[in-house]
């Protein structure tokens, strides 16, 4: 039975998902408080974490453009990727032996707290405010993927207006996260996980049955196709998929979008102590390591059985996997890619929006500072949550009116500069004693990406054909810090 999914199927397998997420909320929200929503009361069992924390971390975005972008021209072709997530375990390190014991050690909520108590309220404010900034871009990216392949797939056909369609996405995961917050999410993002891993994985079986072999066979045909490509050397620094640009930009990105990042770290500050909050790091990396080499495999089969049937390749190559999985394979692939989709695109949503919430309660409205009623408290922070669920609606409407390039390629690019303020600021509270004239701290923070844009889009001309690709995140980073020595004085005593 292939290609058999019609709409009112694929809208009854979503209402069945969701049916489990909620159930899961409602036993893991009940009697929730502040601190339940927060922290989970700092008692998450760690190694749920690390596997809750592999869906946050790989999201709607690596289920569908990394496949897609195997067989495509530029960066991350082939295997390349897998250079950078080579990378992302340097910064793992960096994460779980220099970050984690100190937001222990002064045990955070929020972990721009940090910023504040070493650097002042205007280093605080404005590292909070680049969070926001970075989470609501990034979660509006990945629910986009997700949206559009709804859109195209389940409501259009229809007639749903693609806004409806975004309006009944977000609040799906407003009903299963209001209560319990990250107590609810370190549960429901394990499940996801495990559900996005298993489509690939049946995707990758059923299309070695489509192609009548074996999977020691499919392995050798992805080997001697030109998809298996890993590691880029000859190219230079000029080459999008060079090695050390990759690898590099690899761990920058993880040290930002994952330990200077509230919503990543907010579950590992949820485990009970420093020490299983490493152990679930380490379970994290060697998981994630193992789950990408997945994705770019599920790439190239999808590229080889594409050319296998003479299927012309999507003009936007983040379509190709869900053309194949819905129209191609048998209807139960169908039925987990949609489940993986969704699970993809939720497991990083849910818990950005649960840190939206916290990083705006704690670090604006000051909720550890102030007293009040748990009850008040509850209730603004509902109001909090429904505001940011209305932000992201709107932000996804206005990237689909803009939106015409690879989505991938989009959210790492928008990272380099939202999170490259945030590299600076910590790392010159955390490798410098130095005290800062604070009135000149945001125009600072402000004017490194504008001039990280500045450079980056005349790099070609000013150094010699050089382009920064996602190096860009440290550049941002190292203007940030020149920028805060200029306007620091030594420590009172050295």
């Amino acid at each position: 039975m292939v290609g058999q999914l019609t709409p009112i199927i694929i809208l009854a397998i979503i209402a069945a998902y969701f049916l489990l997420l909620i159930a899961v909320s409602h036993f893991t929200g009940r009697n929730a408080s502040n601190a339940d929503f927060f922290l989970a009361g700092r008692n998450s069992p760690w190694p749920l974490v690390a596997i809750g924390m592999i869906g946050a971390s790989l999201s709607g975005v690596t289920f569908i453009s990394i496949p897609g972008v195997v067989g495509a021209d530029g960066e991350n072709q082939a295997f390349a990727y897998m250079q950078m997530v080579f990378g992302y375990l340097l910064g793992y390190l960096v994460i779980a032996h220099v970050l984690m014991p100190l937001y222990y050690r002064m045990q955070l909520t929020s972990i721009y707290t940090f910023l504040g108590n070493r650097l002042g309220t205007e280093a605080y404010k404005t590292g909070a405010a680049y969070f926001l900034l970075s989470r609501v871009i990034g979660a509006a990216f990945r629910l986009y993927l997700v949206a559009i392949v709804l859109q195209q797939f389940v409501f259009g056909p229809f007639g749903v207006p693609f806004f409806v369609t975004v309006s009944m996405t977000i609040l799906l995961i407003w009903i299963y996260t209001f209560r319990g917050g990250i107590n609810t999410i370190v549960w429901t993002d394990s499940l996801q996980t495990i559900a996005m891993i298993t489509a690939v994985i049946l995707t990758i079986i059923a299309i070695g049955q489509a192609l009548e072999t074996d999977l020691s066979g499919m392995l050798a045909m992805v080997r001697a196709s030109d998809y298996s490509q890993m590691f880029f050397f000859s190219g230079g620094w000029n080459d999008p998929n060079n090695f050390f640009k990759q690898f590099i930009s690899g761990a920058l990105i993880t040290i930002v979008m994952t330990g200077l990042d509230q919503d990543m770290m907010q579950k590992n500050l949820s485990c009970r102590n420093i020490g299983e909050a490493q152990k679930n790091m380490y379970l994290f990396s060697a998981i994630l390591v193992v789950a990408n080499l997945l994705f770019l495999t599920l790439g190239a089969v999808l590229y080889l059985y594409a050319a296998s049937i003479g299927l012309e390749i999507p003009e936007r190559t983040d379509q190709l996997y869900p053309t194949i999985a819905l129209n191609h394979l048998p209807a139960a692939v169908g039925i987990f890619f949609i489940i993986g989709l969704i699970a993809a695109a939720y497991s990083s949503a849910d818990s950005a929006l649960t840190a939206l919430t916290t990083s705006f309660c704690v670090d604006f409205l000051g909720f550890e500072e102030t007293e009040g009623a748990e009850e008040e408290k509850k209730r603004t922070r509902l109001y909090v949550h429904i505001g940011f669920s209305v932000l992201l609606l709107v932000v996804i409407v206005v990237f689909n009116a803009l939106n015409n390039k690879d989505v991938i390629s989009q959210l790492f690019k928008a990272a380099g500069y939202t999170y490259g303020p945030l590299l600076g600021l910590f790392a010159f509270g955390i490798l410098t004693r130095r005290q800062l004239y604070r009135q000149w701290v945001i125009p600072v923070c402000v004017a490194a990406p504008v001039l990280s844009y500045i450079i980056n889009a005349n790099s070609v001309e000013w150094l010699y054909g050089f382009q920064f690709g996602f190096l860009i995140i440290a550049l941002n980073g190292l203007l940030t810090f020149a920028g805060l020595w200029a306007i620091s004085r030594a420590a009172e005593g050295e």
